[in-house]
């Protein structure tokens, strides 16, 4: 049986000589946006009735081309991948999109499991 991860490992992990601590600057999410290369986009929707979150993938003509529907950010951002490599798409290039994808799939979950119907896309 795997031991679980103790809460105080960072505590017990010896760092590298060479490790270099960074400290992030404060991004603004208009200022330093930045299109995908492929110029497609998620549009993220909390569906109240169906208790789902809908993932639109749009074109960059704003077109809609695929729709997913779950209950939870991993169950869609996995159909998404999923679908990209079965199909050989290739909607997101650019990993700070992937990770917004993340980010914001969690976020619309967490609204949909409080009930708080005030979830907006950033």
């Amino acid at each position: 049986m795997d031991a679980k991860p103790s809460p105080y490992q960072w505590a017990t992990q010896k760092r590298n000589k060479d490790c270099e601590v960074i400290h992030c600057r404060e991004r603004d999410p208009y200022k330093d946006f930045i299109r995908d290369v492929t110029g497609y986009y998620i549009l993220l929707k909390v569906n109240f009735d169906s208790l789902k979150i809908e993932a639109a993938i749009c074109d960059k003509e704003h077109r809609i081309e695929t729709i997913f529907i779950g209950r939870n950010a991993q169950d869609i951002y996995h159909a998404i991948f999923d679908y990209e490599k079965k199909n050989k798409k290739q909607w997101f290039k650019e990993k700070t999109h992937i990770a917004y994808l993340g980010k914001e799939l969690k976020k619309a979950e967490l609204a949909l499991v409080i009930g708080h119907n005030a979830y907006y896309q950033e």
